[in-house]
C-alpha cells in the first residue's frame, strides 16, 4: 500500500484532509507523534480546519539603526558648510545682480512673464550652485590660510573635515549642476556664462597679490548684470549693463570691504591683503565714495532703459538706507 512507504513526505501528509488521514493513519501514529503532526498542519484535535497564520511582516523590514543615519547625516555636514548652506547671504549677493538685469531686460523687450520668472528661477538655482562652487575654490586655494584666521580655522578644509581629493570631487559636482544650468540659456549666454569663470578660479589668489582682492570679487559676483541681459533678449546691450555691472562692482566693494575689517588682524599676520587693510581709518568716507558712485551708474542705467519713477524711487531709498547703515558700522 502507498501509505504504509517508508518515503511518504509530509508534504504528502498535508495534503490530506482531517477525516480522511485519521481513518487511514491514525492507528499508525503513536499518541506523541500525533501532536506533533497536528501541531504542524494547524488541525485542531477536534478536527476543525487549520487557521492560516498572516507572515510576521516586520520580519521582512530592514532595521532602521538610529546611528547609521546619524552617521550619514555627519558624513555631509562638511560639504554643506564647504558650499556655505548655512550661510546664504552670499548666494542672495550673487542673485541680486541677475535679477536687477533680467527684470530690466524683460522691461525693455516686453517680454512675457514666463520669461521673466522662468529666467529668475533658473539663475536662483545657478547663484546657490555657483557661489558654492566659488567658496569650494576659495577653500582649496586657502586652507593653510584659513588655519591662521579665527573666522576661519573651523572651515572643513583648514579643519580636516575633509581631505583635498573629496572636495575636488565636490566641486566637480558643483560645475555640472552650474553646467546644466547654463546649458539651458541661448549660445550666446553660454559663452558669456563660461568666461566668468576665469574670475570665480583667480579671485582667491587676488588676496595675495593685491590689497584689491574685493575690486575682483565684485566683477566675480556681478557677471550676472551681464547674463541676465542676454538670457532674456539674446545680446548684451552695453549702453544699459556695462553702467549697471559698473554699478554692482563699486557695491561690493562697499559691503565686503565692511566685511573684511572683522578679519584684518588675523590678515595681517598671515599676509592676506585687502580694501580693509588698504583703507584703515578711512574706510567710511571711502565706502561713502564708493556708494554714490553706485548710485550714480545705476541711475545713468535706468535713464538708457528708460526706466520708470519705481526704478528711481527704489534706487535712492536703497543708497539712503545702506548710507545709514555705513554710519554705525564698526
Amino acid at each position: 500500500m502507498f501509505f504504509l512507504s517508508p518515503t511518504l513526505s509530509r508534504s504528502h501528509l498535508q495534503r490530506c484532509s482531517r477525516p480522511a488521514f485519521s481513518r487511514i493513519y491514525t492507528p499508525l501514529l503513536t499518541q506523541k507523534s500525533r501532536g506533533r503532526w497536528l501541531a504542524s498542519t494547524n488541525w485542531s484535535s477536534d478536527g476543525e480546519k487549520p487557521k492560516i497564520t498572516p507572515p510576521n511582516t516586520e520580519l521582512l523590514r530592514p532595521k532602521q539603526d538610529g546611528r547609521s543615519i546619524e552617521t550619514f547625516r555627519a558624513s555631509l555636514l562638511p560639504y554643506w558648510h564647504l558650499a556655505r548652506l548655512d550661510k546664504p547671504i552670499g548666494t542672495v549677493l550673487l542673485f541680486l545682480p541677475c535679477t536687477w538685469s533680467i527684470t530690466m531686460a524683460s522691461y525693455a523687450s516686453s517680454a512675457s512673464p514666463q520669461v521673466l520668472v522662468g529666467n529668475i528661477a533658473l539663475f536662483g538655482i545657478g547663484a546657490l550652485l555657483m557661489r558654492g562652487a566659488g567658496c569650494t575654490i576659495n577653500d582649496l586655494w586657502d586652507r593653510n590660510l584659513d588655519k591662521g584666521v579665527e573666522r576661519t580655522r573651523s572651515r572643513p578644509l583648514a579643519s580636516g573635515a575633509l581631505t583635498v581629493p573629496q572636495a575636488v570631487g565636490f566641486l566637480g559636482l558643483q560645475l555640472a549642476g552650474g553646467l546644466a544650468v547654463l546649458t539651458q540659456l541661448n549660445w550666446y549666454s553660454i559663452q558669456l556664462g563660461a568666461s566668468s569663470l576665469l574670475f570665480v578660479g583667480t579671485y582667491p589668489l587676488m588676496k595675495r597679490i593685491t590689497y584689491w582682492p574685493q575690486f575682483v570679487l565684485g566683477l566675480t559676483f556681478n557677471w550676472g548684470a551681464l547674463l541676465g541681459w542676454s538670457a532674456v533678449t539674446g545680446v548684451v546691450d552695453w549702453s544699459v549693463c556695462a553702467p549697471l555691472y559698473a554699478s554692482g562692482v563699486l557695491w561690493t566693494l562697499v559691503y565686503d570691504t565692511a566685511y573684511a575689517h572683522q578679519d584684518k588682524s588675523d590678515d595681517a599676520l598671515v599676509g592676506i591683503k585687502s580694501t580693509a587693510l588698504l583703507f584703515g581709518e578711512n574706510t567710511k568716507p571711502v565706502l561713502l565714495a564708493f556708494l554714490l558712485g553706485s548710485c550714480l551708474l545705476a541711475g545713468v542705467a535706468g535713464l538708457g532703459n528708460q526706466q520708470g519713477v519705481g526704478y528711481f524711487s527704489s534706487l535712492l531709498i536703497g543708497t539712503f538706507m545702506l548710507g545709514l547703515k555705513l554710519r554705525t558700522v564698526k
